[in-house]
């Protein structure tokens, strides 16, 4: 085994635990993934392994030479290409020897890297970065670009173990299809936490990881998703049996308590007679009571834990019900034109223009659009088009009068200087009473513990629970969705309910996503692909 880890355990700053009692072993040439909710702590589990967080208790040994690529490089950007990717001692090492210093721990650092010039750009090259300096600040790069640059470091320094936290979420499909291929023929032993399911796919075995330990599942995601689906099903038969444990328990609790009062009543009377002597008439009084009290704490517990697993398994099934209620049916007749783009361009400089020829289209109410290509080719830049954030000559794009509503990645919906209760009640066109609102997000999971919370705090999951749940407080259901990349912050979970969320939704779609399970699985009838050459097609 390369990796093998006893007891892990970490503790939040606030004291609460975020999981325990971890084990696992990480076996040669496996492409083991990682999966749980947000929050679970999948990323704290890299980061240990990796070495880069150390206040936590267990055991964990590496064999073998390891690479970490992280989720997030916002931390890196004070530093320049090549101190991020760990380069800067070798290339200051190599320069320094041209120079004429000729001190032993120079040539020692070198030993095996003469080549460190030819390997680094060989890997730019490979992952489309060959045109960064080492000198560049990590600062001037897209979040695709540090991505790409960390995964370079793959080839430069050849490990035999690879880590890799959420690879995919900053690439477009051109560089996910690169590292799909990365993955599938690899030599290396992965371990990496990812949403992608076209990723997962390509791992074996899935560890799902939980507050108390790991599952681990031998097989791929499509494996995973059908035990789980399996164990939803089961939890779903549950729920009526549940309901029936929760009403029995509750009735023979009545049962045994009637039980001794009538008993009661029988001792008293017999005290009163003189039946029985008084120290065994209190004795059997005594015993009575404990019984009681213990009957009573026994089918207490049983009544909460059966309150307990229906909320859990009903929770998410729950807001899944309620949106597809919500989305139902669309205001606008099918086929209504909504969106007409007539040669349709934009220049963020003078003389360069985005598209060529530039766009045509046209979007009817009730079709399901979808907007795929590499980064810097224009998708975001449309959108903002066709929301009307960006001026262009009314004779190049016609917007019908329809309520639009969009839903990013970033949640921008979400004003992060207010408190869950406010971002509510600001959303609240129905002028519905303000315990009505707050019934609303306790629906949407948002019990009262949580209403004075601020935004700024929420997970990717709550956070779409929160534009969701603001959503239904609006007059209407809007006749536009426009998503922009929507599954990038969310877990396994939240994904399956937002792909039946919007695969119920009845009005018009409008999807940027290099998800193509999450495309496929919404159902978009037409796909408009954009180029790095600035050339389009309608595929």
């Amino acid at each position: 085994m390369l990796i093998h880890a006893q007891n892990i355990s970490y503790t939040l700053p606030t004291g609460q635990p975020l999981f325990q009692d971890i084990h696992f072993s990480l076996h040669k040439n496996e492409k083991a993934a990682i999966v749980g909710n947000n929050g679970a702590g999948k990323s704290t589990l890299l980061r240990i392994i990796a070495g880069q967080e150390t206040a936590y208790s267990g055991n964990i040994h590496v064999s073998k030479r390891l690479y970490y690529v992280p989720q997030h490089f916002g931390h890196f950007d004070h530093l320049s290409v090549a101190v991020a990717c760990g380069i800067a001692p070798l290339l200051e090492a190599l320069q320094a020897i041209e120079n004429g210093d000729i001190r032993q721990e120079l040539y020692d650092l070198l030993e095996n890297d003469w080549d460190i010039i030819a390997r680094y750009q060989t890997a730019f090259e490979k992952w489309g970065i060959g045109a960064l300096s080492p000198d560049q600040p990590l600062s001037t790069l897209s979040g695709g670009q540090k991505t790409r640059l960390f995964l370079s470091g793959i080839d430069i320094f050849q490990p035999q173990v690879v880590l890799l936290d959420e690879p995919t979420n900053h690439l477009d499909r051109g560089a996910r299809e690169q590292l799909y291929d990365w993955v599938s023929s690899t030599s290396c032993t992965l371990l990496l936490v990812s949403h992608d399911r076209e990723l997962l796919r390509l791992c074996n075995p899935i560890w799902e990881l939980q507050a108390n330990g790991i599952n681990i599942y031998g097989g791929n995601y499509d494996f995973y998703a059908d035990q789980k689906a399996i164990t939803a099903a089961a939890k779903e038969q549950q729920l009526a049996y549940q309901e029936k444990a929760l009403k029995e328990a509750k009735k023979q609790q009545q049962i045994a308590l009637e039980r001794k009062q009538h008993a009661d009543a029988r001792a008293r009377k017999n005290s009163q007679q003189g039946g029985l002597p008084k120290i065994l008439l209190n004795a059997r009084r005594n015993a009575g009571e404990t019984s009681t009290a213990k009957l009573q704490q026994v089918h207490a517990e049983k009544v909460s834990e059966l309150h307990d697993a229906r909320k859990e398994a009903a929770a998410l099934i729950q807001v899944q019900r309620m949106l597809k209620g919500y989305f139902e049916d669309s205001s606008l007749h099918r086929g209504k034109v909504l969106l007409t783009a007539t040669s349709l361009n934009y220049a963020w400089a003078p003389d360069k223009m985005l598209w060529q020829p530039p766009l045509s289209f046209t979007i009817r109410s009730g079709e399901r659009w979808s907007i795929t290509g590499p980064n810097g080719s224009g998708k975001s830049t449309l959108m903002r088009l066709l929301l009307g954030h960006l001026a262009v000559p009314e004779a190049q794009l016609y917007q019908a009068d329809t309520k639009s509503l969009l839903l990013d990645q970033d949640y921008s919906l979400v004003d992060r200087s207010k408190t869950l209760l406010d971002q509510a009640l600001a959303f609240n066109e129905r002028k519905l009473d303000t315990p009505v609102v707050k019934a609303t997000l306790v629906n949407f999971l948002f019990g009262p513990d949580t209403w004075d919370k601020s935004c700024a705090v929420l997970s990717g999951g709550e956070m779409l629970r929160l534009s969701l749940c603001c959503m239904t407080l609006q007059n209407r259901a809007p006749d536009l969705i426009m998503l922009d990349e929507p599954t990038n912050n969310l877990d396994l979970n939240n994904i399956q309910v937002l792909t039946q969320i919007f695969g119920d939704y009845k009005g018009t779609l409008i999807l940027i996503s290099h998800d193509t399970t999450f495309i496929k699985e919404t159902g978009m009838t037409h796909h408009l692909e954009l180029r790095a050459s600035g050339e389009w097609a309608m595929v």
